[in-house]
């Protein structure tokens, strides 16, 4: 497997992104990772390393880069406040405006980079990301044929750019997957999300993890649910399997 760190110009500056593909010749479907909020670690590279066995080129690029440099270390859900205040910094540092200009250097990137097809992408997000997973198959549309997002937060607000409001403008096909238990997005928010997304005309699926929290794919969580981490990454591979094929 190439695996290598690239440094992508962006407005704003170079963003770091950690790409792996298959080895050998050939250009792979390209798909976008983006980060939770606790940032750039080893658990991540993992995970998209096994998107990339699948056959995908995979760019998971670090958010973070205009206010932090380098891995935010390993996060379990159990880290103090000083380090669980960071990370709220952080998130509130960037929003869907400036990761959508992110997005589009991503894209540009992988257009100019032989292993990566040149046909459409697709994009994953989790936690914080969903929302900018969503809002990427809208902004891009005539680029993004699959965008999945995991326990996403702040996908019903009052913003025009709210995700339940913008995926009336995606073509892609959408996944989301809806956490049981999950603070950051109740159970009473399921049922009038799934509402708008139908109402908006979105190729959307929305499924419920029952009695699993806020974070069950990532493997070093103290929530971690390998029955639901292994669900979720069945119908990840077969999204992207499906809009994107697979040169594997």
């Amino acid at each position: 497997m190439h695996q290598r760190q690239a440094e992508i110009a962006t407005r704003d500056g170079a963003m770091p992104t950690w790409i792996c593909h298959p080895q050998g010749a050939g250009a792979h479907p390209a798909l976008i990772f983006y980060m939770d909020a606790p940032g750039m670690r080893e658990e991540l590279r993992a995970m998209c390393r096994r998107l990339a066995a699948a056959g995908y080129y995979v760019m998971l690029p670090d958010l973070y880069y205009r206010s932090h440099h380098g891995d935010m270390g390993p996060f379990r859900g159990d880290e103090d406040a000083q380090h669980k205040q960071l990370i709220g910094r952080l998130m509130g540092s960037i929003g869907i405006e400036l990761v959508m200009a992110d997005t589009a250097a991503l894209i540009a990137h992988a257009r100019a980079d032989p292993a990566a097809a040149p046909g459409a992408l697709g994009c994953v997000g989790y936690c914080m990301s969903g929302q900018y997973a969503l809002n990427a198959a809208a902004r891009f549309a005539d680029e993004i044929a699959a965008a999945a997002c995991f326990y996403g937060t702040h996908l019903m607000t009052e913003r025009e750019d709210s995700p339940h409001r913008v995926v009336r403008d995606a073509r892609a096909e959408i996944y989301v997957g809806w956490a049981g238990i999950d603070p950051f997005a109740p159970m009473e928010q399921l049922a009038p999300f799934s509402a708008a997304l139908q109402a908006a005309g979105a190729d959307a699926r929305v499924e419920l993890y029952p009695d699993v929290w806020h974070g069950f794919a990532f493997p070093e969580r103290l929530v971690y649910n390998a029955d639901a981490a292994e669900r979720h990454w069945e119908r990840l591979l077969d999204l992207f399997g499906r809009k994107l094929g697979s040169k594997q």
